[in-house]
């Protein structure tokens, strides 16, 4: 039981490493938080920093989510022995838990998209790549990555039902509920996006097929 809380503990804290914090202030002498929506994640990061330094974000906070999930869930568990499912969905979303509400930065991090991608993606590969690819339709074709993050976050549960549940080995609710948690828990985190979508506000990236809709409309 000791091995299991530390590997929680250490998932928790890896997860808080917070990137676009540290990215900010190491090559602008800034925190992002102040600039932008005021968030301290990867969509911020590329829109304050540029892509340059916002990719390098985007890898680690993936990044952070796999280690705990292949890594750190392995404090569990015997020397030969495998940490159970339940255990490294546990260290996943503690990962998370850290990105969104990170120790070091007075509790305000980023929204855990990223971290929660790199958590599932190690457990349920093809269900991500499809969110992922989902994802990215709806950034390049809408241009808000709000939208995107939270329509795919949706999606996995569904796609984790629709190939796991539909065969009786592959049934686990655990790993089902989890990604349940998950998907609320994204949702919790962009409310704020959610009313500036609402009402028109939010911030939105000018991909080509959005420029080339405006010029649509304005022809």
């Amino acid at each position: 039981m000791l091995g299991i809380l530390l590997s929680v503990v250490l998932s928790y804290l890896l997860g808080g490493v917070p990137t676009a914090i540290l990215v900010g202030k190491v090559f602008r002498g800034i925190d992002i938080r102040e600039y932008g929506s005021g968030n301290a994640g990867a969509t911020n990061a590329f829109r304050v920093l540029g892509w340059k330094l916002a990719l390098p974000v985007v890898v680690v906070d993936v990044l952070k989510g796999t280690a705990a999930v292949l890594l750190v869930a392995r404090l569990a568990s015997l020397p030969a022995g495998q940490p159970a499912t339940w255990v490294r969905l546990a260290c996943g979303v503690a990962a998370v838990a850290g990105h969104v509400w990170t120790p070091y930065a007075g509790f305000r991090g980023g929204k855990g998209v990223g971290t929660a991608f790199g958590a599932m993606v190690a457990l349920l590969p093809i269900p991500l790549l499809i969110a992922a690819g989902t994802w990215l339709v709806i950034v390049l074709v809408s241009g808000y990555v709000s939208l995107g993050s939270m329509v795919s976050a949706v999606s996995v549960p569904a796609l984790v039902y629709l190939t796991r549940f539909r065969h009786p080995e592959g049934r686990d609710p655990v790993l089902l509920w989890t990604t349940v948690l998950l998907a609320l828990g994204v949702l919790f985190t962009h409310r704020s996006n959610i009313r500036r979508l609402l009402a028109g506000k939010e911030n939105r990236f000018s991909t080509p097929f959005v420029k080339w809709s405006k010029a649509q409309v304005r022809s």
